[in-house]
């Protein structure tokens, strides 16, 4: 084993223990001895030099491209161990000047005047779409799910998620409603049918566009909900009384919060409501995307703290009425998308290739693994314009809820998503 890397993984590993197989076939144990042992190996020599030099974006392309493999235990369990013991602990000054230079680069790149948006929801969205049947809930719901109570299942939870988010919009039938990032039009057939508004929804997808027309229009809905390939910012419309916009705003860029919120002021009517959920961080973490994730899964992204979102939102008129934090609850739904995922792996190596199955498993095992240690969570803001747009206390929430559960019953069972 190169000598880097095993003078890295001594530091790393103090409690658990792990196993490595190096390219010579020699065995070295690392830890104390405690906990359901995690044997990995190494085919070639190149790779293990590789890690030793960036672990944060070479262990994922070495595990995709099959030169570092979990002989016992899943890379879920690999990862865990790994950021148990290390707990945002920099080794060497090579990695320390990598993590100044990788945040530096995502605050210029979230910054620059340059529209990178159609291609980069592109790069994501517009995989195949049966590739997201093999993973998410019978709506596509592509966000973090709510699991209240916590037993109960990914679609279970994902409908709680909707309920959860509609009664936080205060709906009242008839009123216009726009959806920043539609997805797959679950959501916005959701609040149209449950709720009796008029739903608009935007995305810069193709692929989710001609899903949630024709979901839309196979439930009859098309006069009620109507879906846009529309950028945000140049959207031209008259105000509408709700906004919502689910797992969206971690694609914006700190450098473009302002424009966004000023944006969403500007489309909100005056006694309107808006609500956003997002994904967030802890303040003190690193402010950039992961590497590896930025790399082959989303490119543009950034996670923002609170304390850039809120200032932003301060400036440009809003209103915080109400910040609700989902602690584990995308940690579960993650666990429940790699699972599925798994579950299905010779499906998904049909649609493209083993190293692809690999990347989105490793994708999914390191976002459920942040979520469990790094001290990232889920946001959900009600914003308004008016003080009174509110009520003063949260009982009309749960009342909302109640209410939309107990009309769920009557409601049509959703049919199988068509994808050509």
């Amino acid at each position: 084993m190169a000598s880097q890397l095993f003078n890295l993984i001594e530091k790393i590993i103090n409690t658990g223990t792990l196993r490595v197989k190096d390219a010579t076939g020699t065995i070295t144990t690392f830890g104390d001895g405690t906990g359901d042992p995690i044997a990995v190996r190494f085919t070639d020599s190149e790779a293990e030099k590789l890690i030793a030099r960036d672990p944060a974006l070479a262990l994922g392309e070495m595990y995709m491209q099959g030169r570092f493999q979990m002989e016992e235990g899943n890379i879920y369990d690999f990862l865990s161990l790994v950021r148990r013991n290390t707990l945002a602990i920099v080794f060497s000054p090579l990695m320390a000047a990598r993590l100044f230079w990788r945040t530096g680069l995502a605050q210029l790149q979230t910054r620059l005047p340059i529209n990178r948006n159609r291609k980069n929801v592109s790069h994501h969205y517009d995989l195949t779409p049966p590739l997201f049947s093999l993973f998410l809930d019978e709506d596509w719901q592509y966000s973090c799910a709510y699991f209240d109570p916590p037993d109960i299942s990914l679609d279970e939870a994902q409908l709680a998620k909707k309920r959860h988010i509609a009664a936080k919009l205060r709906l009242n039938e008839g009123q216009r409603v726009l959806e920043i990032g539609s997805g797959w039009g679950g959501l916005s057939m959701y609040l149209a049918e449950m709720a009796g508004v008029d739903m608009t929804g935007i995305t810069l997808s193709h692929e989710q566009l001609a899903i949630s027309a024709d979901r839309a229009a196979k439930r009859g809905l098309s006069d009620k909900v109507r879906f846009e390939l529309q950028d945000y910012r140049t959207m031209k419309a008259k105000p509408f009384d709700r906004i919502v916009s689910v797992g969206m705003f971690e694609h914006v860029g700190i450098g473009r919060y302002q424009n966004f919120f000023e944006k969403c002021f500007e489309l909100l009517d005056d006694d309107g409501v808006m609500v956003l959920h997002s994904i967030g961080r802890d303040v003190a973490a690193h402010g950039f995307n992961n590497p590896f994730i930025e790399k082959y899964i989303f490119p543009g992204g950034y996670i923002p703290s609170l304390a850039e979102v809120l200032p932003a939102v301060e400036k440009s008129g809003l209103l915080v009425r109400d910040i609700e934090i989902l602690q584990m609850h995308y940690a579960y739904t993650l666990r429940a998308w790699r699972e599925r995922f798994v579950a299905r792996k010779e499906e998904a190596i049909k649609l493209y290739d083993e190293q692809f199955f690999r990347m989105w498993e490793f994708y999914l095992a390191g976002s459920e693994m942040a979520f469990e240690w790094d001290k990232m969570f889920i946001f959900q803001m009600q914003l308004s314009k008016s003080q009174f747009a509110t009520p003063n206390n949260r009982r009309y929430m749960f009342e909302a809820e109640d209410k939309l559960k107990a009309a769920e019953a009557n409601r049509a069972p959703l049919e199988p998503v068509a994808f050509s």
